[in-house]
């Protein structure tokens, strides 16, 4: 939409993401990104942490996406991020009776940052199309390559757990004696989390702000 202020945040989570369902029957998360300035000191040859931004979010469910579920279910206290979306204005009344504004970023997308950790991303189910997992249509997710209704069954060497899949019967062709036995993308770091390793220093307390 035109006229928008679009920006983007990198920071750490201040707290778990907070997922709550309004009266409307709308699911929305909320949750802070504390993004600080860092430069380096010449004196001391250290990196210092310089003034912390805490830009307080917000993101809702669709009919089309399940964005704030999927951040609920994905990220937590501590995470690195990279928010993009659109600074919004909201007046409420605080518990004392006063009238308060606030800016925060409705966030359109969001992920872990990858500078100092690894993630592992797994795709939504859906009838079809692009599909993680499922059998139904679409290209597959984890669990093979092609996936459909028809063409070859069965068969090493053509997926990360299986082949081409559907509901032909003509077998697929050997594979060759140099195919890889498994799918190198598939190995992670043992002994490591998705998100990697994070401090979980709080950098604020909850808002008293009411519910949308």
């Amino acid at each position: 939409m035109a006229g928008e202020t679009i920006i983007t945040v990198v920071g750490n989570l201040t707290r778990d993401p907070e997922l709550r369902t309004v009266g409307s029957g709308s699911t929305v998360v909320n949750f802070t990104i504390a993004s600080s300035t860092r430069t380096f000191n010449r004196n001391t040859n250290q990196w210092e942490d310089g003034d912390t931004l805490f830009v307080n979010c917000s993101a809702w469910d669709s009919a089309r996406t399940s964005l704030a579920s999927n951040i609920a279910n994905s990220l937590a206290k501590g995470m690195r991020v990279i928010a993009q979306g659109r600074l919004t204005q909201r007046s409420y009344q605080a518990q004392d009776g006063s009238q308060r504004t606030v800016i925060e970023l409705r966030v359109d997308e969001i992920g872990p940052a990858l500078s100092r950790a690894t993630a592992q991303v797994t795709r939504q189910s859906a009838s079809s199309g692009f599909n993680g997992g499922q059998q139904n249509g679409g290209f597959g997710g984890n669990n093979g390559g092609y996936q459909g209704g028809a063409g070859y069954s069965g068969g090493a060497g053509y997926g990360s757990n299986g082949g081409y899949q559907g509901g032909a019967s003509q077998q697929a062709p050997a594979a060759p004696n140099n195919a890889p036995v498994t799918d190198p993308w598939q190995t992670g770091d043992s002994g490591s989390n998705a998100f990697g390793s994070y401090g979980t220093s709080d950098f604020g307390g909850d808002s008293d702000e009411p519910e949308f």
